[in-house]
């Protein structure tokens, strides 16, 4: 089955403690799509500028990404550029220059619309009811939202948040949009709002699932090296929403298997700056990994 993305696709400038790179390749929808590629066929909605150079996105293309709901308008491609200090855990934003982004109302293509399953990346929450508006009636629909939405677009994302089956978020968001400090009662309160399914990343301390009235924690692969983290947020909703439209299923155990996909795929986004890690590694390497997590994760149990 395949997995509709709508979200940006960007030319990042980053600086870490690992070292810099400039105007490289980056965006929600490129980074969801790269992962969700190893598992299952995906339609990326997006807009570029006319100084985007297509042939970087070739890589792709070759995965049988499709692009055909990417635009090209005139004027300059979305940029970001920011620095992330020694614990890799804050960063400052040197610059946000939205350019064709600023102005982005998706367009559905014909083609998409019967698409199973669907990932609206973090976009204004008005504009992502848009989305759906568009689509026949797809199984499963997976957002993402931000603080910034939160605070500035309650009213829109509560309607957007009726329409959906499962929110991806991290713990300060969940903590913000709930007005719950505990995480538990957090994604009580979430579920409340429309989603069934609700998974709350806690960057290297992991991520919990909620759903089906059960709880999940995965923990996050033991890396020795971290380079950038960028990316890593959509990467782990790509690898989650890919495996599940392979499967075709999305009951809890399945759900449970996406989220350590996820897990896996973010912890090789994170080891180079921007796709370099991605567009490396196999899908046995994928798969390799998340044996690994299963192996860390798993104990015998002996109780008196």
């Amino acid at each position: 089955m395949s997995v509709v993305v709508v979200g940006s696709v960007a030319l990042d400038s980053v600086e870490t403690p690992a070292g810099k790179v400039e105007e490289a390749l980056g965006g929600s929808a490129l980074y969801f799509a790269t992962a969700a590629s190893f598992f299952a066929p995906v339609k990326v909605v997006a807009v570029v500028g006319s100084d985007f150079e297509l042939g970087q996105i070739d890589f792709l293309r070759e995965r049988g990404v499709d692009f055909d709901g990417l635009e090209v308008q005139e004027g300059k491609t979305f940029r970001w550029g920011g620095i992330y200090h020694e614990n890799l855990n804050e960063r400052t934003t040197v610059y946000t220059h939205l350019n064709v982004f600023e102005g982005f109302s998706p367009r559905i293509p014909e083609s998409y619309t019967d698409a199973p399953f669907v990932f609206l990346a973090n976009i204004h929450p008005e504009l992502q009811s848009h989305v759906l508006d568009q689509m026949r009636s797809p199984r499963f629909v997976a957002m993402d939202t931000m603080n910034f939405w939160i605070s500035g677009a309650p009213d829109d994302l509560r309607r957007t948040l009726r329409r959906v089956d499962m929110l991806i978020i991290n713990d300060e968001e969940a903590r913000q949009l709930s007005g719950q400090y505990t995480l538990a009662r957090a994604a009580e309160a979430i579920q409340r709002m429309g989603p069934k399914s609700v998974v709350i990343k806690k960057g290297e301390h992991g991520a919990l699932l909620f759903a089906e009235g059960r709880v999940f924690s995965a923990p996050a692969y033991p890396l020795a090296r971290v380079v950038d983290p960028t990316g890593a947020g959509d990467t782990f909703a790509g690898g989650m929403m890919g495996y599940l439209a392979r499967k075709g299923d999305t009951r809890f155990e399945s759900l449970k298997s996406a989220v350590m996909v996820g897990t896996a795929l973010a912890s090789f986004c994170v080891e180079d700056f921007s796709l370099r890690r991605m567009r490396e590694i196999t899908l046995a390497d994928v798969k390799e990994r998340v044996l690994e997590l299963h192996e860390i994760t798993r104990f015998e149990l002996d109780l008196p």
